[in-house]
């Protein structure tokens, strides 16, 4: 017969274990695990089996573990992970791609019955229709408030109910209905909570940003450092080209209000003297654009007329074989 480790054995194993992972992997989601029964976690690490282990625990202890060797190893970055055990909470190590095992995690929620004294992780709304009860059962909706009526011997909701907002518990009325019409509301799985990659702690969030996400909000960014390098006048890269600009527009109106003037001013005052040569200016510039592209069409024509001419050069030798 095998002997049982006591407890202190265990809790060196488990140390070890722990101390194994954090120098093996250098990625961690930080996992919640309310509700996560035992079978639907068997399922979540056989399909991250591979490249990924869960390791569930006491707080205390990992906050222990991983204190201790944070200063073995002098590597203090571990010590960002002791704020995020709070709660029950597990750890999933890995090696591949971040944003791949958060969905392969999130397909192993299932439903749940509402169950007296859960606090509702969603707004649980009654849809309306027949419920397939029999009359004797209206007792139940009339405590709750929801509109009914007898239609062919059974009860029919007449209208949607918000039958319980997130964030309250679940009353005994509340679970009996749902129970009796079959609603299991709620779902539940292993959460990702936060996410830490080499040291660096962020949201879960930004697993999933895109390369536009990236780029709209670089150019915001960009944008509000411009308009705030103006604002004050002080010159960057991004807000140069408009300085430049709107230095040329104020020598221009410099220009044009008083004797002094240049090539590109001079012809403005022309425009602003005549205006019919500013018409004929652009009437050019239309025309020469469309020249241009009918040019770029006629070549586009002859290449198609030299390809048909191909093709059917090519047919004609076969018929000749």
């Amino acid at each position: 017969m095998a002997i049982k480790p006591t407890k202190f054995e265990k809790k060196v194993i488990y140390d070890q274990k722990l101390c194994k992972y954090l120098d093996s992997y250098n990625q961690i989601l930080i996992v919640n695990a309310d509700n996560v029964g035992s079978s639907q976690m068997q399922g979540i690490r056989k399909g991250l089996r591979g490249d990924s282990v869960v390791l569930m625990g006491k707080n205390t202890m990992m906050k222990r573990s991983v204190r201790i060797h944070a200063k073995s190893t002098g590597n203090d970055a571990f010590l960002n992970l002791i704020p995020l055990l709070v709660g029950n909470v597990g750890l999933i190590f890995t090696k591949s791609d971040l944003k791949e095992i958060k969905e392969e995690v999130a397909k192993y929620k299932v439903g749940a019955p509402a169950r007296v004294g859960l606090v509702a992780p969603v707004d649980v709304i009654v849809p309306p229709g027949n419920t397939g009860l029999d009359p004797s059962q209206t007792s139940f909706f009339q405590v709750l408030n929801i509109p009914t009526k007898i239609n062919r011997g059974t009860v029919e909701i007449i209208t949607p109910v918000e039958l319980i907002k997130k964030g309250d518990k679940v009353g005994s009325s509340e679970a009996a209905l749902l129970s009796k019409l079959g609603i299991r509301p709620f779902s539940y799985g292993l959460v990702v909570i936060s996410v830490y990659d080499n040291g660096s702690v962020f949201s879960p969030e930004v697993l999933d940003l895109t390369d536009e996400d990236l780029v709209e909000k670089f150019a915001a960014g960009v944008a509000m450092m411009t308009t705030l390098s103006l604002a004050i006048s002080y010159p960057t890269l991004a807000a140069a080209p408009h300085m430049i600009v709107n230095g040329y527009k104020n020598v221009l109106c410099v220009s044009l209000e008083t004797e002094y003037t240049y090539p590109q001013a001079q012809q403005v005052k022309e425009y602003l003297k005549d205006p019919s040569k500013f018409a004929v200016a652009i009437a050019s510039v239309a025309e020469s654009t469309a020249t241009s592209q009918g040019i770029v069409e006629t070549e586009e024509i002859k290449k198609e007329e030299e390809a048909e001419s191909e093709e059917d050069d090519a047919m004609f030798g076969l018929f000749d074989d």
